[in-house]
């Protein structure tokens, strides 16, 4: 009997029901004859293939079942051999993890130990060679010895105790940049547009300086020159660039960027700041009167007053003190800020300034917690004026533009001419914020140091426009008004008749322009 061939062998059950189906249909051919039965022999002998097919189907079928069985067992067998080497994989991995954690631990204590008994070695040997030199000193004086001998002698002693001959490891950084810029021939122009003054103005500044930032080399590492350290702080303000690329123009790391940028701020300002950024006296007011009033006309101004804002990062304390809610609603981002509020001359320098507080505080609240607000209600402001913008109350020193609606001809005249001198103040920031440009984004430095380097900023912006320091016309940042008229606009009766008479004596005598007109 020949088995066909099925399309798939591997199925026992599919192959077990086409046998069933085979031995059927061989008895479909054979029907059971009508005719009489025949003799017993003739019988027999018909149904022995019959017989025979039946045998053959029966032992093919068997063979097939067992087959079957014999597979089902072979994949029990080996579901067990796969759960047995995946449960024996899995050990195998814990029992490395727990020696690799083990390794690592012991690495731990051991480097621990090694960093403790180099501590202590260092300290005996620091003491060892301190003790001999002394001695060696001690003996040369009693001999009589020369000293250039007792001092070799000292320091043979040091090196023998493996203190004095040892060095910091620095790693090597490309300072190729500033290595070039420091050389005489490096071009004016670039020297200026890298640091925002000439080179005359930076000599000055490093020389000021000098006692206060220097330091002396060590055993252990050359100090960093003034002019680099220096240079590495103007940079940091100029470009308001992140510290990871002042380190890589400097060739130096970022914590130590960090820490000279903090170093010069501060020297800046207790060096400079009373030198360049003060309250004028008797004889620089009248002439600061004099010019203010061939300005505008108005007379006793001693001074032009402006608040800006210096965005920052959200601090983790206060939040909602440093939220800016005009600066957010303008442009449609969540903005935290501090207040710079500053006093400027007719040229742009600043005489007085007050940095630091939050950026929710409008105009009116930060000039009442102003120094300048305690020294006016000590008498030190009477019978000048401190020019402000609408954001600010009129006061007897305060004197502000008009506020309301449907201004007279002479309210307009005087808004005019007090706008002249609030634009003296604005322009000032717009050259501040152009010349530092960490003022114009949010800076890294954290918010209890802010006030040092925003204070450096004005002292270097004083400085560059006492040294006339022209200011790149398209590094001019944009001031945008935020003035909000405060709660009490008014604040002395006397103050509005002044005004009044001020915008009155403007226009009888033709100092008004007719710009409203």
């Amino acid at each position: 009997m020949n088995i066909p061939t099925f399309a798939d062998p591997h199925s026992l059950s599919h192959l077990y029901s086409l046998l069933t189906q085979m031995n059927t249909d061989s008895n479909a051919n054979n029907p059971p004859s009508t005719r009489k039965r025949r003799r017993k022999s003739t019988s027999d002998h018909e149904s022995a293939p019959q017989t025979k097919n039946k045998k053959e189907v029966k032992g093919i079928i068997t063979s097939l079942l067992f087959l079957d069985e014999q597979q089902k067992h072979d994949d029990d067998e080996l579901d067990r051999i796969s759960q047995h080497h995946k449960a024996s994989i899995e050990a195998n991995h814990r029992k490395k993890k727990t020696a690799m954690l083990d390794y690592y631990s012991n690495m731990e204590d051991y480097y621990s130990d090694v960093e403790e008994s180099e501590r202590v070695n260092r300290k005996k040997s620091r003491a060892a060679a301190r003790a001999a030199a002394v001695s060696v000193t001690a003996a040369a004086s009693d001999d009589g010895a020369d000293s250039r001998d007792a001092k070799s002698n000292a320091a043979a002693a040091a090196a023998a105790s493996g203190g004095a001959q040892r060095r910091l490891w620095v790693k090597d950084r490309s300072g190729a940049w500033w290595d070039e810029c420091n050389k005489p021939e490096f071009p004016e122009q670039e020297f200026r547009k890298a640091f925002r003054m000439g080179k005359a103005t930076f000599e000055s500044i490093c020389e000021e300086l000098n006692s206060v930032i220097a330091k002396e080399d060590t055993t252990l590492r050359n100090a960093i020159p003034v002019r680099q350290r220096v240079a590495v702080c103007l940079w940091r303000l100029a470009t308001g660039d992140p510290l990871r690329l002042v380190s890589k123009r400097f060739g130096l790391g970022i914590s130590t960027c960090h820490k000279l940028v903090l170093e010069v701020c501060t020297a800046i300002r207790n060096v400079l700041m009373p030198k360049y950024l003060q309250w004028p006296d008797e004889a620089s007011l009248r002439k600061i009167k004099n010019e203010f009033e061939s300005v505008s006309g108005i007379p006793n101004v001693v001074g032009s007053m402006y608040t800006s804002h210096v965005p920052i990062i959200a601090p983790k304390i206060s939040v909602a003190a440093y939220f800016n809610k005009r600066h957010t609603e303008r442009n449609q981002k969540t903005s935290y800020s501090i207040t710079v509020q500053g006093v400027v001359d007719p040229r742009g320098v600043f005489t007085d300034v007050c940095i630091g507080w939050p950026g929710s505080m409008n105009d009116d609240q930060v000039l009442e917690k102003s120094a300048l607000y305690h020294r006016a209600n000590g008498g030190l402001m009477k019978g000048v004026w401190v020019v402000g913008g609408s954001g600010y109350p009129l006061m007897d020193w305060v004197l502000v533009p008009y506020t309301q609606q449907n201004l007279t001809w002479t309210q307009h005249a005087f808004n005019e001419k007090i706008g002249e001198v609030q634009k003296v103040a604005k322009d000032a920031f717009a050259r501040l914020k152009g010349r530092w440009s960490c003022l114009q984004k949010r800076t890294e430095v954290k918010l209890q140091d802010l006030p040092v380097v925003l204070g450096a900023c004005c002292v270097l912006h004083n400085i560059c426009e006492l040294r006339n320091e022209e200011i790149d016309h398209e590094l001019m940042f944009d001031i945008v008004d935020d003035d909000m008229v405060p709660e009490v606009a008014l604040r002395s009766v006397n103050s509005m008749k002044a005004r009044d008479a001020i915008a009155h004596n403007l226009l009888h005598h033709g100092l008004a322009g007719t710009k409203f007109l």
